[in-house]
């Protein structure tokens, strides 16, 4: 079932539904949309009424717009979390950045759970790579940003640190021709510029969620990125109400359809399984 909310703004964010019980949001990550989600909306429906919005830009959802950051993501998340009542939310990646900064402006939220959210802390998230990106996507050359963007962040170093780039790039445009779904890889790739915009909006903003009360799970994987743990930790260090889980042999994928989502679900149903 798919339903829609108006933001502030007045922007369209849609919305997949699944299950019966108490609302949980789960909202994605970069060059993701809602239907990357499926798999773990699937296993927490047998608990809970799980709502999976498209973020601005892609799917179900409207377009970033001209004044995007932060705090039109947080808008987005604060309408769906009045329009379903949910005190529950889950982000993965730049989607756990927003649910973050959603839970310290919205009392109703009670419990949340990060999965790696790329906190840059002392420049610790790499960026240098965005305007090779931006160049690439503007000249229709989607692949090479795709392997851009991948390569820059590194968020599973020994994913494809090893392969390079004259053998990544055939081999992605044919997955980035794919199409099939409401959110198409092509239409996702370029989507990654606001990430981007947004990480370096939110960087070294850790000190603000010291005064978060909100319950808080992190979650990571032991495959990723010493960047993505380091900005755990540091979460750890200043969330009053916080607790940490790795995932062995997951990455920063895992939550994803392709991932290890089964194994995501079974944290957040013990951690958000409660009356």
């Amino acid at each position: 079932m798919t339903g829609q909310v108006r933001s502030a703004d007045g922007t369209t964010i849609g919305y997949r539904s699944f299950g019966r019980g108490p609302a949980l949001i789960l909202l994605h990550g970069g060059m993701l949309a809602s239907q990357d989600f499926t798999k773990l909306a699937t296993a927490l429906a047998t608990d809970f009424t799980v709502h999976v919005p498209d973020r601005r830009g892609r799917g179900l959802s409207g377009p970033h717009g001209e004044d995007f950051g932060a705090g039109k993501e947080v808008e987005d998340l604060r309408a769906l979390v009045t329009a379903t009542g949910a005190s529950r939310l889950f982000g993965l990646s730049t989607g756990a950045l927003v649910v973050l900064r959603t839970a310290l402006v919205t009392p109703g939220v009670e419990r949340i759970a990060l999965y790696e959210p790329p906190l840059s802390v002392d420049g610790s998230v790499p960026t240098g790579w965005l305007p090779r990106f931006d160049r690439e996507i503007a000249a229709g050359k989607t692949a090479a940003a795709l392997v851009t963007g991948m390569k820059g962040l590194a968020t599973e170093p020994s994913l494809f640190s090893r392969i390079p780039r004259f053998a990544l790039v055939p081999a992605l445009s044919v997955g980035a021709r794919l199409q099939g779904s409401e959110s198409p890889v092509a239409a996702l790739i370029p989507t990654l510029h606001h990430d981007i915009e947004l990480i370096e909006e939110l960087a070294d903003t850790a000190g603000d969620y010291a005064k978060l009360e909100t319950r808080v799970l992190l979650l990571g994987g032991t495959k990723s990125a010493e960047y993505l743990k380091g900005a755990l930790r540091k979460l750890a260090e200043v969330l009053p109400h916080a607790r940490s889980r790795a995932l062995e042999g997951a990455g920063h994928s895992g939550p994803e359809d392709d991932g290890v989502p089964l194994a995501v679900a079974g944290e957040l149903r013990e951690f958000f399984g409660y009356e």
